[in-house]
């Protein structure tokens, strides 16, 4: 079984930067990829970013291209996401999840099977 926990979300002014950590335990990960989404209130989960674990291979939103950065920590089965330049629009609880997508679909949330309960990040003006 995967567990999943998130930290590192909080309150900061628009522009400000926040770290996220996912640490993750269970089985190998080799195969997996692992990736941020978030939700704002009445809002569907949206993609933010990706990684796999094998090769390192990192996927992006177009909103946050630029800003945020994902990778990865093998020895401590950690990914992180550091957001820079954070917007007001940027607010809401962020969740990563581990599954096996393909390219193709790794941006949907149906293709993750082991969800964190997400940490929540607010951007104020």
């Amino acid at each position: 079984q995967v567990q999943l926990v998130e930290s590192g979300g909080g309150l900061v002014q628009a522009g400000g930067s926040l770290r996220l950590s996912c640490a993750a335990s269970g089985p190998t990960f080799s195969r997996y990829a692992m990736g941020w989404f978030r939700q704002a209130p009445g809002k569907e989960p949206d993609f933010v970013s990706a990684i796999r674990w094998s090769d390192g291979s990192t996927y992006y939103a177009d909103s946050v291209k630029g800003r945020f950065t994902i990778s990865k920590y093998n020895g401590k089965k950690t990914v992180y996401l550091q957001m820079n330049s954070l917007k007001l629009e940027d607010t809401a609880v962020y969740s990563c999840a581990a599954g096996a997508p393909g390219s193709a679909v790794i941006g949907r949330p149906s293709s993750y099977n082991y969800w964190g309960r997400g940490t929540q990040v607010t951007v104020s003006s």
